[in-house]
């Protein structure tokens, strides 16, 4: 029997998030009661945040396979084939709840972790991105958190020296109390030297590697496995603080103690740190682990087993060595001025002990602490049908060019330029499209000789249309990742995503999250675009009122001659403007309906998956085949709000005409899938209609580029100038106002 100094009670049991229920299953899976260190390793390892208890079942759907899929879900971060002997290595992974408390070092470690993802897997971090959700402009805390989340991801990127290329960010009272920050990052490495987190061989040294540890973030996978209510300002103290230097000296150290030959195994210490990294290791290799905490490297006294163990310290490793290398790895640590300990030892007993002081504080089984944890088949409400929204009940505007002026300068389609202006997005020197376009695009170096390989990366979700319709919410937010790839002229490889989503004992939004994981799986199935890492964040709740369903989905593409991409702004007097993807007419859940006329209603736009294949499939040929000057998808604000942006990016106006027939405001300002706007040469024109017939895809001419307004023929005429001062003048004019944190 192993002494507990401490009454394990029914409120300790609480405070460390199981359910009786749950105690009960660890009571009979050891036989005895836990030491306070065992509570708190079972309560790392079976919470929400760290075990996926509540979404397994539903993400074993997803689709994770494919033929450039190196490695999907169940690593540090997913893997995919790209050529030349390469391969791209990418995650996303949420730090919402650290980020509410503490904006600077939330958002910061967030980007930090999802760092690590990338180069424990033997990867050179080539690139970030972010999705950040903010609650109601006129919120008393929501200029604090926007200028708290955007310093904290600059400062740590910028430190780091990783480009971060390209985001969202958007506003909703539904995000008051519980704002969203997921960090999405991108690594090149060789294809045949992955390094995964399987530990192998009996009487290894497991070593310590990094930053020492302290008292930062202690629960925090646990805080973020639960509600926020009134105190959630009291949850500082988990909340982990970075030094990106540091994590810059670990890159560089790892990487080179893998090119060494020296690491077998290696995991990165992110949530429940040390105890979730020992014991993934361990039990994915069917070996023991047996850690002696006094070997710990410690920046602060007197630190107890339960403290180390529960520690969420950033810019730590754990590695299992090969023993003979033991000098040359501790030299290369040395060099980098990092820790380097042997904290203990693989062992073929399955059992993960710890020490301390001289006693055994914990002996658990190590396969049972991941295998046997709790799996939930929670109970859940199919979504309601949203109701019609019948085309009479959205009338048109009373000014066109008022509108339009009125939607570009809204909170969520203003410009960006404050939030990307704070991000070095050319560190590297390797960005060819910066932020502002449909996706960021990356140069690779490695590759054959002379080869113009890249990468392009986007982030999208529409949290309203998941809002009003789960299923084709989460459909959508794939399709559009998609078009977004195309439309700069990549292939899309893969997705990761980042579900984010409110509490699944409730029935209703377990309902939400059933149906959003179908929309992705579904859409990833017909688009071959599988899903090979992510993240699931529950519990995204205060005083009961959950976030808009919320499940981001990053997606990374492949361009084989970046020379070929397109970007959105306008190019030449005299091109003729193309809609391909034929009229637009919804606008249920459009921004039209919420930013003139204030409702936020009706169903979202359905999703033709085979039309979204097909038309990407024709729009990627004719940017290939060089016939395409412009391109921008159409999403959020309709055909109009798609030709402001290709207008404002290009500092070149064009003029259009509405169909005969059609419903201006429909035409203008609906949401319709599967559609883009794009430019080419009149000499050109008959040649981009030939494709569109062989695809059997609607193509109309719409316009023509010229001038310095924007004009649709007897509706507006908006000079260049209103409109770009309307549009980059919200967010720096909001940022400067009073810091109210209330």
């Amino acid at each position: 029997m192993i002494p507990n100094s401490v009454e394990i009670t029914p409120e300790l049991i609480a405070e460390h998030g199981l359910k009786p229920e749950e105690y009960d299953k660890i009571l009979a899976l050891i036989g005895r009661e836990p030491t306070l260190t065992e509570l708190g390793i079972f309560s790392a390892m079976w919470n929400e945040h760290c075990s996926y208890k509540s979404s397994k079942k539903w993400l074993r759907t997803l689709p994770t396979t494919g033929e450039r899929v190196i490695q999907g879900p169940g690593e540090n971060a997913g893997v995919v084939d790209i050529g030349d002997g390469q391969a791209v290595v990418f995650k996303m992974e949420s730090h919402n709840h650290p980020s509410f408390i503490e904006p600077f070092q939330g958002a910061g470690t967030g980007v930090g972790g999802i760092l690590r993802d990338v180069f424990t897997m033997g990867a050179r971090p080539i690139a970030s991105l972010n999705a950040l959700r903010f609650g109601a402009p006129d919120h008393p805390k929501t200029r604090h958190l926007v200028s708290g989340v955007v310093a904290g991801i600059g400062n740590y990127g910028n430190s780091f020296g990783v480009p971060t290329v390209g985001g969202e960010v958007n506003f909703h009272p539904r995000y008051n109390g519980n704002i969203l920050v997921n960090a999405f990052a991108i690594g090149l490495a060789d294809a045949d030297k992955i390094f995964y987190s399987k530990a192998e061989g009996v009487g290894l040294p497991v070593v310590y590697l990094g930053a020492k540890t302290g008292r930062d973030g202690i629960h925090g996978s646990s805080m973020a496995s639960t509600e926020f209510n009134e105190d959630a300002e009291e949850k500082r103290p988990t909340v982990q603080v970075g030094d990106p230097f540091t994590e810059k000296c670990l890159l560089e150290a790892c990487l080179e103690l893998m090119a060494s030959g020296a690491v077998i195994a290696i995991q990165d210490m992110g949530a429940a740190g040390l105890t979730c990294s020992a014991v993934e290791m361990g039990a994915k290799g069917n070996l023991g682990i047996d850690l002696d905490l006094d070997a710990v490297p410690c920046r602060e006294d007197g630190m107890s087993a339960y403290e180390m163990m529960l520690s969420e310290s950033q810019e730590r490793m754990l590695m299992v060595l090969r023993p003979e290398m033991e000098g040359e790895a501790k030299a290369i640590f040395d060099k980098w001025d990092l820790d380097f300990a042997i904290v203990g030892k693989t062992t073929d007993t399955l059992r993960f002990t710890i020490r301390h002081q001289g006693e055994v504080v914990a002996d658990l089984p190590i396969k049972e602490l991941g295998d046997e944890a709790p799996e939930y088949d929670r109970p859940w409400n199919a979504p309601p049908a949203p109701a019609p929204l019948p085309a009479a009940d959205v009338p048109e505007p009373n000014d066109y060019g008022q509108a339009l002026l009125k939607i570009v300068a809204s909170p969520d389609m203003c410009s960006r330029r404050w939030v990307w202006e704070q991000y070095d997005h050319l560190i590297l020197g390797a960005t060819i499209q910066r932020p502002g376009g449909d996706a960021a695009v990356v140069r690779l170096d490695g590759a054959a000789d002379g080869s113009y390989k890249g990468i392009a990366a986007t982030v999208d979700v529409t949290p309203r249309y998941c809002e009003a319709d789960p299923l084709q919410g989460g459909r959508q937010a794939v399709a559009e990742a998609w078009r977004n790839l195309t439309a700069v002229g990549a292939d899309p490889l893969a997705v990761t995503d980042n579900l984010n989503f409110g509490n699944p004992e409730k029935p209703d939004i377990m309902g939400q999250f059933v149906a959003c994981v179908k929309g992705v799986g579904e859409a990833c199935r017909a688009l071959d675009f599988p899903v090979v890492s992510g993240n699931v964040s529950l519990y995204n709740e205060t005083n009961g009122e959950a976030i808009l369903p919320t499940p981001a989905i990053g997606a990374v593409g492949l361009m084989p001659d970046v020379r070929a991409m397109a970007t959105i702004g306008l190019k030449e007097q005299g091109d003729a403007v193309l809609l391909i993807g034929g009229a637009g007419s919804h606008l249920g859940q459009s921004i039209y309906l919420r930013e003139i006329l204030g409702r936020e209603d009706g169903p979202p736009p359905a999703v033709d998956l085979a039309a979204e294949k097909n038309t990407g499939n024709l729009v990627r040929g004719l940017i290939r085949s060089g016939l395409a000057s412009a391109v921008h998808d159409i999403s959020d604000g309709g055909l109009l709000v798609a030709l402001a942006e290709m207008a404002m990016a290009g500092k070149l106006g064009a003029r259009i005409a509405v169909p005969g027939g059609a419903s201006p405001h429909g035409w203008l300002f609906g949401e319709d899938q599967a559609r883009y706007l794009m430019t080419c040469a009149a000499k050109d024109l008959s040649k981009v209609q030939a494709q569109a017939r062989e695809w059997n895809i609607a193509l109309a001419v719409v316009g023509e580029v010229g001038g310095q307004s924007i004009a649709v023929s007897g509706l507006l005429d908006l000079p260049l100038g209103e409109l770009s001062a309307a549009h980059g003048r919200w967010l720096p004019e909001y940022m400067s106002g009073p810091d109210a944190q209330g």
